[in-house]
């Protein structure tokens, strides 16, 4: 059929010698003249939707609503967004993989072919996050570091392994080459693509983590998904999405000597926080913007999930262009990248005025103060004076104003940690005769004392004196550098190695309970600080690379010393931990460590020097040199000179080149001799990492045979959350505990407390994840009634009420509880205050939710991804209206609830929810249904994305 718009199709050419096609924006400004207007941003989504315009799936108003988008409009039409590619991280991507091969048994069940299951775009699944800091500052810690690694997941890599064979357009970039984001700016992303007949259009994606954004640093359209949204998007589906919102966020001047790009991207989270971007693009633009390299810019965007937007953009301009160069792409790939945007007029950073934007936020970058964010949110930047301070406030105020709940007079109290003889795990030697931590380090800690005198004698009486370390409360137990924010960006490594060389020259040392680790984005990152001489150093304060990906950030820290974590629990201590990451919620970097502190690289070295938040880092030292001589931040704190004068190692063509060329030819040992089963379907060994999804039983053609309840009738409260209930709350992630429902499950199929592994490794295993769901050790259930202390119960607990009027309530595992639930054929319903689901685009949150039988949550708000899973699990969010709340409804989980919607299930109509409260009386509220554009209606109707789709599949 002849496309509606093959009159846009225009050449262009490519250098000299070359040319090719594509589907020219500049000439549809000929029939709508405003797109000119337009965002960068939102014209790349226009030309997928032009391009894509098949009178089907994309009809030729979708185009031409697009192109007349004003900047406030009403938000009530839909874009189908069919990206260029789908990236994948090997926790999000292992359970995808297993969902497609449950899709391929029961189209054979059906009589269908399976090979019908198929991804219809090019998938790369980077196995990034399965390694963990069991070892740490030794120099072969990467190597029994990665030994580990494939030990505890060879059945998950052997099933990756099946999946290259059975799948053509699915690839893996084996573990050891770096974390999923670093590896997409390096080497994944392409700038532009070229097609069928020389049609060349731009690099877009979505991918399943939602820090998939920091590729907006690079002019690449992309944003993080569920990996069901994900699934369906490699399976040809458009990504639906409401019309968005773009605000322009302008920034002017430069950033002052000794601030980092981590400052400024802890100032720009908190400030788009405060001004509600979420579901919004955010596209930035300016002078100062145009200062910016692709480093500082991908750290910006990574953080987008933090301040909540779908994406942060920066257009392509000269900037790009040095950034492909000099990370080895090719000169015919970089030639039709420039080519292409500038025939697009897409070139170059927008000043104020070129385009219009639903909202204008700017900052001065020479505003930017070094800072840290936390302790328990990204948005809660802290400027470094006032981190002490800030500490000790929030040391004994209330859970619910982000504090600790604790005892102010027991901020000073020291618990000592029992560690004889050598102690392997602390990597430090500990006998008898050595002081507890030294005495000066005992000062050090209470330097907010006028003498030793009086921090002893205000010291805990109580306190076990025993040989070894001491750790009290502030103390900083975990040092990282690692994620993908910062560790793609050479200039704040550069300055860490920097702040390490100093420091080792003035006869600083980090203190001996900090557990250090470098966890470079990608091997790149290795040679440039060795290339620039600076590795030595800081292997020398402990920061040797412990693995390439996402370590410390996910939660995979590795464990603490054991007495080191008695002591945390016997003194209930606020301990912290100092990252170069972007997420610190609560539990997430280590289940003891309850402050988690976000930071540049080169002030996460600075701490783990200090060894204690309580140390304010611009009025006191850092610590005690050689001679006992203080030395303080700005004496070991490198100028913007030294930095770039060591840019030069960071950017060689070549030497990216050679590394990415080992992907395919030089994977890696390890990796080679792992062996996949053959076949288009997967065999389904007995496996406690790998297990046949049951989201496919009973499927059938039609759509009754798995579609989801218009209504919700008789259910049970499961759960009375607060606000800012993240999926690190909800999905199973880090350690497993062995009293938890996982843990028992595992050992009574005969998993060792040491096999154990993460939750995130055993992702492919819904029986694992479905008992991990809801059960992080900080999650905190509201219908339990309070502690007498006034301190609310920690952890997947809830109250079973069984069906008699007079039944007492019995606290259980909201799994076992959710079991009795569904045996009884009773639904059940989650209430939650604002921005439920705020956290990484984990699919587990959702399909976790499904499987426990949770058929509704209602909640004042709702994060993009998270909402858009659970509809694609069939479960309904509604959002309550107004100043409504379950507090100001009264609610205390003993009551029945029914959730009513209109049948029709319009995109955001009203629904009833009928509250019957034990005494018999009823009342009735009226919500908003969060399902929020037609095709959502559809997938909901088919019980979800995924039946939803292989029907679409099947049928063709």
């Amino acid at each position: 059929m002849t496309h509606a718009f093959a009159h846009t199709v225009r050449p262009f050419k490519i250098g000299a010698r070359r040319s090719g096609k594509l589907f020219s924006l500049p000439a549809l400004a000929e029939e709508i003249p405003q797109l000119q207007r337009l965002p960068v941003s939102l014209r790349i989504v226009l030309e997928s939707v032009l391009r894509n315009c098949d009178g089907l799936k994309i009809s030729p108003e979708h185009v031409r609503q697009l192109a007349r988008w004003q900047p406030n409009a009403t938000r009530t039409e839909e874009i189908p967004f069919v990206v260029a590619r789908v990236v994948l991280q090997d926790f999000t991507g292992v359970p995808l993989l297993a969902d497609l091969a449950a899709m391929r048994s029961a189209a054979d069940r059906l009589g269908k072919p399976p090979g019908a299951i198929e991804p219809l775009v090019p998938v790369d699944l980077v196995v990034d996050h399965s390694i963990m800091v069991d070892h740490y500052g030794t120099r072969d810690a990467l190597d029994l570091n990665m030994k580990l690694e494939f030990q505890r997941n060879r059945e998950r890599y052997e099933f990756m392994k099946w999946g290259m064979q059975a799948f053509k357009t699915f690839g893996v970039v084996p573990p050891g080459f770096g974390i999923i984001h670093q590896v997409n700016l390096e080497y994944l992303a392409r700038g532009v693509h070229r097609g069928a007949d020389d049609t060349y259009y731009p690099d877009t994606l979505v991918g399943t983590d939602s820090h998939t954004t920091m590729i907006n640093g690079v002019g690449v359209v992309g944003w993080g998904v569920g990996g069901i949204e994900g699934e369906a998007a490699m399976l040809g589906q458009p990504v639906y999405m409401l019309t968005p919102d773009v605000v322009g966020f302008e920034l002017s001047g430069r950033l002052r000597e000794g601030c980092t790009a981590t400052d400024l991207v802890l100032t720009v989270t908190e400030i788009l926080r405060k001004h509600k971007v979420v579901g919004k693009f955010v596209e930035f633009f300016g002078e100062g913007t145009r200062t910016l390299g692709v480093p500082d810019r991908a750290t910006i965007a990574n953080m987008a999930p933090e301040y909540g937007a779908t994406m942060g953009f920066f257009p392509v301009d000269e900037k790009t262009i040095e950034y492909f160069k000099g990370t080895g792409r090719s000169k015919e790939e970089v030639d039709a990248l420039e080519a292409y945007f500038r025939a697009q007029k897409l070139f170059g950073i927008p000043l104020a005025g070129e385009v219009d934007y639903s909202q204008v936020v700017k900052l001065d970058l020479g505003d930017v103060t070094p800072s840290l964010s936390g302790p328990k949110r990204p948005q809660d930047r802290i400027e470094i004076g006032k981190v002490s301070s800030t500490f000790r406030e929030l040391f004994s105020k209330p859970s619910g104003q982000n504090g600790f709940n604790q005892p102010a007079e027991t901020l000073l109290t020291r618990q000592l940690v029992q560690a004889g003889g050598e102690a392997p795990d602390l990597k430090v030697p500990v006998t008898p005769d050595t002081p507890p931590a030294a005495e000066r380090f005992e000062l050090e800690m209470q330097a907010n004392k006028p003498t030793r005198q009086a921090a002893v004698a205000e010291a805990d009486p109580g306190a076990q004196h025993v040989r070894g370390l001491t750790i009290g409360n502030g103390d900083v137990l975990i040092a990282a550098i690692t994620s993908c924010t910062n560790t793609s960006n050479p200039g704040v490594l550069l300055a860490a190695g920097l702040v390490a060389k100093k420091a080792v020259q003035a006869g600083l040392k980090v203190k001996p309970h900090v557990k250090t680790s470098l966890s470079p984005g990608s091997r790149i990152v290795t040679e440039y600080l060795v290339k620039s001489g600076l590795l030595p150093y800081l292997e020398q304060l402990g920061f040797t690379v412990a693995g390439y990906g996402c370590m410390t950030c996910i939660g995979n820290s590795g464990d603490l010393a054991p007495e080191i974590n008695e002591a945390i629990a016997k003194g209930d201590l606020v301990c912290a931990s100092v990252l170069s990451g972007n997420r610190n919620f609560e539990a997430r970097i280590h289940p003891n460590i309850k402050a988690n502190f976000l930071a540049s690289p080169p002030l996460v070295v600075a701490y783990a020097l200090a060894g204690t938040v309580l140390r304010d880092l611009m009025t006191e030292p850092v610590g005690q040199g050689h001679g006992g001589k203080d030395v303080w931040l700005g004496d070991i704190w490198p100028s913007s000179d030294e930095i770039h004068a060591l840019m030069k190692y960071a950017m060689n063509g070549k030497a990216y080149q050679d590394n990415y060329g080992k992907v395919k030819s030089q994977p890696g040992a390890l990796w080679e001799q792992i062996q996949g089963v053959a076949g288009e379907t997967y065999a389904w060994p007995t496996s406690t990492y790998i297990a046949h999804p049951p989201f496919f039983e009973g499927f059938g053609l039609d759509r009754e045979s798995t579609a989801a309840p218009e209504r919700v009738q008789g259910a049970r409260v499961m759960a009375l959350f607060g606000d800012s209930i993240t999926t690190d709350h909800i999905s199973p992630a880090g350690s497993i505990k062995e009293s938890s429902p996982a843990g028992q499950y595992l050992k009574s199929h005969g998993v060792a407390k040491a096999d154990f592994n993460s939750y995130g490794s055993r992702r492919g295993n819904h029986e694992v994840m479905m008992r991990g769901t809801f059960a992080n050790v900080r999650i905190k259930n509201l219908m339990l009634p309070a502690e007498p202390d006034g301190s609310r119960v920690e952890g997947g607990w809830t109250l079973y009420r069984g069906a008699g009027a007079g039944a007492a309530p019995e606290k259980m595992f909201i799994y076992d509880a959710a079991m009795r639930y569904v045996a009884e054929g009773r639904p059940t319903v989650i209430f939650a205050g604002e921005e439920y689901g705020t956290g990484s685009s984990r699919d587990w949150a959702a399909k976790g939710t499904q499987l426990l039988g949770i058929r509704a949550v209602i909640a004042r708000s709702f994060e993009r991804i998270h909402r858009s899973n659970l509809v694609g699990m069939g479960v309904l969010p509604l959002q309550f209206k107004g100043s409504d709340s379950w507090q100001s409804l009264g609610l205390d989980g003993s009551e029945l609830v029914d959730v009513l919607p209109d049948p029709s299930l319009a995109p955001r109509s009203d629904a009833r929810v009928v509250i019957t409260r034990a005494d018999g009386s009823r009342q009735e509220i009226m919500a908003t249904l969060r399902i929020d554009t037609p095709i959502e209606v559809e997938y909901y109707r088919h019980g979800g994305i995924l039946p939803f789709v292989m029907r679409q599949l099947l049928a063709a």
